[in-house]
């Protein structure tokens, strides 16, 4: 089979395509024929040896694929060759096959086409477990998202309306906004960027504050970080929740007098470590987002879509912070 490799700690540009031997599903376990692997931001992080795990070299980055079931291990039972499933692993993914427990894969819709499905459990469970688990988001609230048009802000406005919420759109172009909007948005702001000086910072909180109007934000959802966390705090409602889910512009500093003045709560969101803690409360939300994908309530925005001689290019893509939507490498 075809692999992605990194074998040396660094950006894209160091990943090599290999050859290597197929390999075979132990007890537990079942091999995948892989058709499709999402790139998220993670794969970003672990090839830099900067995420929370650091799986041993060589490794193919890629924690969330679709693809068909090829063989199964002793064991295992509900899964068999020829099933179509969502795999979600550390790494792996960019390969041509890969091993998961048989625990680590969920059944496909029949409908659903291959890259949709590589693009849809990482971003959306993230979020539903941040709107509804973390955040505990009501009817008629008002949700501010960050990074709005990028894989997770796309499906947390789409949740947030799925969920009854008046959803603020906050994207880096009038592009990447419209993109928002036309997935559910009810209105939204175009931020400059940053860094910001203190005049910067606090023109920047105004216009969070202009966006989600004379209510403010009781969820702001931050998949961004950097300068536009504390920005976007100083926009939020008497008990809101501020929902801390990645860092792609910096680990922001949070003045923790805001959280007295605000009385709000700056709440960190872990899907990874929460499918681990509890599995039958993620099974809940998969299985919610398999019936919001049915009803179309929601879909992912596929934008770009690489051939796997060309993942390094996709990751290359998604670190660029320039891309809409997901971006999904392809083994056909």
């Amino acid at each position: 089979m075809k692999a992605m490799l990194s074998k040396a700690v660094g950006g894209p540009d160091t990943l090599v395509l290999e050859d290597l031997p197929d390999p075979a599903p132990g007890a537990g376990e079942v091999l995948v024929s892989v058709k499709a692997c999402g790139v998220n931001y993670p794969d970003v992080l672990i090839i830099e040896d900067r995420y929370q795990f650091k799986p041993p070299r060589p490794f193919a980055p890629g924690g969330e694929v679709a693809g068909v079931v090829e063989s199964v291990g002793a064991g295992v039972t509900g899964l068999q060759p020829g099933d179509r499933v969502i795999g979600l692993s550390t790494a792996g993914g960019m390969a041509e096959k890969l091993v998961l427990r048989a625990e680590r894969c969920i059944a496909m819709p029949a409908a659903m086409p291959f890259d949709e499905a590589s693009a849809l459990v990482l971003t959306y469970g993230t979020s539903i477990h941040a709107l509804k688990d973390r955040a505990k988001l009501q009817k008629g609230e008002t949700l501010l998202v960050l990074g709005a048009a990028g894989g997770v802000g796309i499906s947390a406005v789409e949740l947030g309306k799925a969920f009854g919420a008046r959803v603020i759109a906050a994207a880096s172009s009038e592009e990447k906004l419209a993109l928002a909007k036309a997935h559910g948005a009810d209105g939204g702001v175009v931020y400059p960027a940053g860094p910001f000086d203190k005049a910067g910072a606090r023109a920047l909180a105004d216009l969070f504050k202009g966006a989600c109007g004379e209510k403010s934000a009781d969820v702001i959802y931050d998949p961004v970080g950097g300068d536009y966390s504390e920005a976007a705090l100083r926009s939020i409602a008497w008990e809101g929740r501020f929902l801390v889910v990645g860092f792609p512009a910096g680990i922001p500093r949070l003045p923790l007098n805001l959280t007295l003045l605000k009385g709000c709560q700056v709440v960190g969101v872990f899907w990874g470590d929460f499918t681990r803690r509890n599995p039958a409360g993620n099974a809940a939300n998969i299985a919610e987002l398999m019936e919001l994908y049915a009803k179309g309530a929601i879909k992912p925005v596929i934008s770009e879509r690489y051939p796997l001689a060309r993942a390094g290019e996709a990751i290359a893509r998604l670190a660029s912070r320039s891309a809409m939507g997901k971006i999904v490498v392809t083994m056909d």
